[in-house]
């Protein structure tokens, strides 16, 4: 029992001193370092808000200039889709215009064929290789050439025009992708930290492989207007070319045309004049055949007036022979007689053979009639073919400038 009232062990007061100190001691180093931590926590709060802000102003710094340099690039791109849509605009008209040349000249072309063709159908000597058939073969060249050059052309504008609309897609692509990425750079510009409804990004900071540089982005949208330029330089050299072209072709055009026309007229004056000649000589031949006409009745009624003196002289020499005896003779009545019957025979031969003559020269008039009125056909038929069909269809063919 004494035992058990024992008091346990007890400590020394300087134990109990000591252990107080520790107590103290410990404790006032706990604060300490917890002090130090709070102010190396105020610090650093500190130093990283500022870190914060600085970073977060720097971001917002590049930012603007990221905006600044998409604004001012979207702008250069939309100035040279501007300029290429415009360019490629006034291409299209000029193709317009190269397609209406390139009717336009189909319908002189036939024409000038039509008339190659309807010339064939001159006949006799008329069948000439005249100047009026040289122009018309030269024509029809000319014309085939500016429709091949035409044609040529026009393939180089639809191929330009192409381009065009390759570097007008380029730019409309470009500027699409300028578009967004300034939206979205524009959203990043309002955020602020106080923006409700902010959620964290995960894998944020992972880059992706298809980021490009700086001066790969650069380059890319100065390819697109480097691109431009060039199609729309080379459009602008087209549609001068185009130009100068429609105008020479319109200008040959004309020439050659007025060239064939006065040809035309040359030959159809030329034809009259051989044809009223033609007509004068059939006039006087006419005129003449009728004094030939006149001439041969004249010689046939001679010849009939001759028949009555040539009758009375036979019959006195008839009579006469029959005179008997010694009574026949050749007194100077008999030779008379004999004299006349020769004398008319003689003059009836010669008539018959002026007669003859007459008859034969007729035949030769008539021939030379014959001859000279299907002449004059031959220069009906030319006059027809030239002035009425081909002069007259050529009436049609007007040129315009291009």
């Amino acid at each position: 029992m004494a035992r058990l009232l024992q008091d346990p062990s007890k400590f020394h007061p300087s134990e109990w001193a000591t252990a107080n100190m520790m107590q103290r001691v410990s404790t006032e180093s706990q604060k300490s370092r917890s002090e130090c931590m709070i102010a190396e926590s105020w610090r650093l709060v500190d130093e990283i808000e500022k870190t914060t802000q600085k970073t977060q102003s720097d971001v917002n710094k590049k930012i603007e200039q990221r905006r600044e340099e998409i604004k001012f690039w979207k702008q250069e791109l939309d100035n040279k889709l501007e300029q290429i849509v415009h360019e490629t605009e006034l291409l299209l008209t000029f193709k317009n215009r190269l397609e209406r040349a390139l009717e336009s000249c189909k319908e002189p072309l036939v024409i000038a064929q039509k008339c190659l063709l309807y010339r064939q159908r001159r006949v006799g000597i008329d069948l000439v290789h005249d100047e009026v058939e040289q122009e018309l073969v030269k024509e029809a060249e000319v014309l085939q050439g500016i429709i091949a050059l035409l044609g040529h052309t026009l393939e180089q504008t639809n191929e330009q025009i192409r381009q065009n609309r390759s570097a007008k897609y380029n730019l409309e692509m470009d500027l699409k992708d300028k578009f967004t990425a300034l939206t979205i750079d524009d959203y990043c510009a309002r955020l602020t930290n106080d923006t409700p409804d902010m959620m964290y990004a995960d894998n944020a900071v992972k880059i992706e492989g298809n980021f490009v540089s700086p001066k790969d982005w650069v380059d890319f949208s100065n390819i697109n207007v480097e691109k431009a330029d060039k199609q729309r330089n080379n459009s602008l050299a087209l549609r001068a070319l185009i130009d100068g072209i429609l105008s020479q072709t319109a200008n040959d055009m004309r020439k050659h045309c007025e060239m064939v026309n006065v040809a035309f007229r040359n030959r159809v004056k030329e034809v009259k004049d051989a044809k009223h000649k033609l007509e004068t000589l059939l006039a006087m031949v006419m005129d003449e055949t009728a004094s030939q006409e006149k001439n041969i009745a004249a010689l046939k009624k001679a010849i009939a007036d001759k028949e009555g003196p040539a009758k009375v002289a036979q019959s006195r020499l008839e009579a006469r022979s029959h005179r008997p005896n010694v009574e026949l003779c050749y007194d100077r009545v008999q030779c008379s007689l004999m004299s006349e019957v020769q004398e008319i025979t003689k003059n009836i031969q010669r008539l018959k053979d002026a007669l003859a003559q007459a008859e034969t020269e007729l035949k030769g008039l008539s021939r030379r009639q014959l001859s000279l009125e299907e002449e004059i056909k031959v220069k009906e038929n030319t006059l027809y073919i030239d002035e009425v069909l081909c002069m007259q269809m050529r009436e049609s063919v007007y040129i315009n400038n291009f």
